[in-house]
């Protein structure tokens, strides 16, 4: 399956640095290319337009002027046959006349001029300069589709490379599948996770019409139960092993996330870290630039005063201080996870979802490995609760087969991938049954049909409780206790 992987990888790369690369280049160069065909064409048409301004501009003047040179005509014939108007006046009217006929006639040759010199800026326009623009884009689309074309052609030729090497890598992979050995899968299983209970013996007789002492008999299973000391981890993990995330908090949210699974655990150390970290980094990047300040205070005195920086100088080191002591305080709760991990402990290997095949070594040693290194997931208990509690882990053994009742219905408020042992996958939006509130470890028990349930974290549901049927799950509880 790696190396299947890896030849995907070996097409990812090669797709990014043959086709992905180059085609983001050449797509820029389209985009300039494109932007400048553009703008030819709307300088063109704005040029086109303009002289459409200058016709009209001509057209109006030429139109004011006839007119003008109509009312000089008419005002000088009016006066020419008025007798009472002299001949000055009428000379006057006449000389006007004409100057307003000559202001037309030269109006006219100057729209005569513009319309020609429009109408050859238009043809010009619509049959050379627009259909060139159009040509070079279409030049340009073209090149980009062949560009497509000789990429397809590459990403095939990357993909038949590998081809091959895939072929093997599925034969190996239909030959591991075809090796496994179920029985033997089951047995190891089994030896890794027995609870170790032996059945108890026959309840003795205890006549009580003769006065005697009353014994507890040996063989009785509260005795079995209680007897810590030949052997303190009898029935000690049945719960835990079946229901890894059953587990009593130990406070709301605890600075070490220690209420966590041991890989959500390590994961929230490490995110910790590496924001400490950043947090580092910034006050030191902020000291180093106040320390060239200071520097450059102390060469050029008149720039500034070097002292004034020496008090935010002093925080940032105090800052930075602070930072270290909180960087390793996390990075030893990490160490201490990441030592924890490795030894992969019962409940942690329920936890993680890593079922790895076990070697004979480890079937036999897995009673010594039951043990967190920490205590926190030990269920290890003193004999006086054990003496309290006789038969209640020991009836957790049995439980599947007996259904809990739904105590009510939730909404799954986002998709939650359930990869974990004990644990089921939800879609947003699904629709599904309680079985069990968070006891304040953060999961509710959830039920999808008479074959599907498992633990989903409560804040990816939205709960709404029966109360009538969360009131007989509450009385159930307390008489199995």
């Amino acid at each position: 399956m790696n190396d299947y992987a890896g030849q995907h990888e070996v097409i990812s790369e090669n797709m990014t640095s043959l086709i992905t690369g180059e085609l983001t280049r050449y797509v820029q160069e389209l985009k300039q290319e494109r932007k400048s065909h553009f703008h030819d064409g709307r300088k063109a048409q704005q040029h086109l337009e303009t002289c459409w301004k200058q016709l009209e501009a001509s057209k109006r003047r030429f139109e004011r002027d006839c007119k003008e040179a109509d009312r000089a005509q008419q005002y000088f014939e009016k006066m020419d046959a008025d007798i009472n108007v002299t001949k000055a006046d009428v000379e006057k009217a006449r000389q006007q006349a004409q100057l307003r006929h000559q202001m037309a006639e030269e109006s006219k040759a100057e729209y005569s001029s513009t319309l020609q010199k429009f109408n050859s800026e238009q043809h010009d326009h619509y049959y050379t300069h627009i259909p060139n623009i159009f040509q070079k884009i279409q030049e340009m689309e073209e090149r980009r589709i062949v560009r497509i074309g000789e990429s397809m052609k590459t990403f095939a030729e990357v993909d038949r490379q590998v081809i091959p090497i895939i072929g093997k890598c599925l034969d190996e992979i239909t030959k591991a599948a075809e090796s496994i050995d179920h029985k033997n899968d089951s047995q190891l299983v089994i030896e890794a996770f027995k609870s170790g209970f032996e059945p108890p013996g026959d309840v003795e007789f205890e006549d009580f019409t003769q006065p005697m002492k009353r014994t507890v008999s040996e063989s009785s299973l509260s005795n079995s139960r209680g007897d810590g000391k030949s052997e303190p981890k009898f029935g000690g993990k049945s719960k835990g092993k079946l229901w890894p995330f059953i587990k009593k908090n130990k406070g709301a949210g605890p600075e070490d996330f220690s209420n966590l699974p041991p890989e959500q655990r390590r994961k929230k150390l490490q995110q910790k870290v590496d924001e400490l970290n950043k947090d580092i980094q910034k006050e030191m990047d902020q000291r180093d630039a106040l320390t060239k300040m200071k520097d450059v205070y102390i060469k050029n005195p008149q720039m500034g005063d070097a002292a004034s920086v020496d008090h935010r100088l002093a925080e940032l080191g105090q800052n930075i201080e602070k930072l270290r002591l909180e960087v390793q305080k996390f990075e030893g709760w990490l160490a201490e996870v990441e030592g924890r991990l490795p030894m992969r402990t019962e409940q942690a290997r329920r936890q993680s979802g890593l079922y790895e095949a076990q070697n004979t070594s480890a079937v036999n040693s897995c009673a010594q490995d039951r043990e967190s290194p920490d205590g926190s997931y030990t269920e290890e208990q003193s004999q006086e609760t054990e003496m309290k509690v006789p038969a209640t882990d020991f009836d957790d053994e049995f439980d599947d087969e007996e259904p809990l009742p739904t105590i009510g219905t939730c909404k799954a408020l986002y998709t939650f991938e359930g990869q974990n042992e004990g644990t089921i996958s939800v879609a947003e939006g699904e629709m599904l049954y309680v079985i069990e509130e968070d006891k304040g470890d953060g999961w509710t028990r959830i039920r999808r049909n008479e074959d599907e349930e498992g633990y989903v974290p409560t804040s990816y549901v939205e709960v709404y409780l029966d109360k009538n049927a969360k009131d007989v799950y509450k009385s159930l509880q307390k008489i199995s206790e």
